[in-house]
Order: C-alpha cells, then sequence, then structure tokens
C-alpha cells in the first residue's frame, strides 16, 4: 500500500470498528481497472476504485481478513486518492452506497473530516 495511503485507511477501519484486519491497497493503470472491472464486474470500462472483499461479513467489528482494494489515479475525477481509497475501505468492509439511505457516503465524509480534508461532492 502506498504510504500516503496508510493514515485515511486507517481512520476507515477504526471507524468501522475493525482493530485488526488484513487489507491490500494497490494503484493501478487504467488499462488494469479496464481489466478487472470487465472480469468480476462486467463492465468494460475502466473506473476509478474496485473492491474485492473476502470474509464477507457485512457491516462487523474485529479481526477481519478484508480484501483487495485497487484504484486508478487517472479516474479519480470526483474523489481524492485518500477519498478514494477510504471508499474502497468501506466497501471491503460491507458498506454499499448503491443499496443503502447514504450511510456509506456519510461515513465516508465523517472519516475525511477527522482527517482534517473536504469530502467531495459526490
Amino acid at each position: 500500500m502506498p504510504s500516503e495511503l496508510r493514515p485515511p485507511v486507517a481512520a476507515a477501519l477504526v471507524s468501522v470498528g475493525v482493530d485488526d484486519g488484513h487489507l491490500a491497497v494497490e494503484i493501478v493503470d487504467a488499462g488494469r481497472i479496464q481489466e478487472l472491472n470487465r472480469d468480476h464486474r462486467g463492465k468494460d470500462k475502466p473506473t476509478d476504485v474496485l473492491s474485492f472483499p473476502i470474509d464477507e461479513l457485512g457491516p462487523a467489528a474485529g479481526p477481519r481478513e478484508l480484501g483487495d482494494v485497487a484504484i486508478c489515479p487517472e479516474y479519480c475525477i470526483d474523489m481524492s486518492l485518500n477519498e478514494t481509497a477510504i471508499h474502497g475501505v468501506l466497501h471491503l468492509c460491507g458498506y454499499d452506497h448503491e443499496t443503502d439511505d447514504g450511510e456509506m457516503m456519510a461515513l465516508q465524509a465523517q472519516i475525511l473530516e477527522s482527517l482534517g480534508r473536504e469530502p467531495s461532492a459526490r
């Protein structure tokens, strides 16, 4: 994981009560994120971030084997790298902004604010 992403990733984990979790964060190029998106989601286009959860416990605290996050800086148009990393980690922890009532995005904004950063208008 790039060292600059450690603080936002750690803040995301603390915010959801995961005090012992294993995950990987990788920076990838547009071709690789498109390949991952196509192979795993059936969408043949690049995107900003993809999460690949392992334990799929949903929002749960405690020791976790979380999974992997792939971030493509070229496509982080709406969010900073810090916010994108938080977003990916929250997905690993079972949050889903496509199905919840705004909880994930509110939590993401809270985490960013705790780090002294402004959330995107996304």
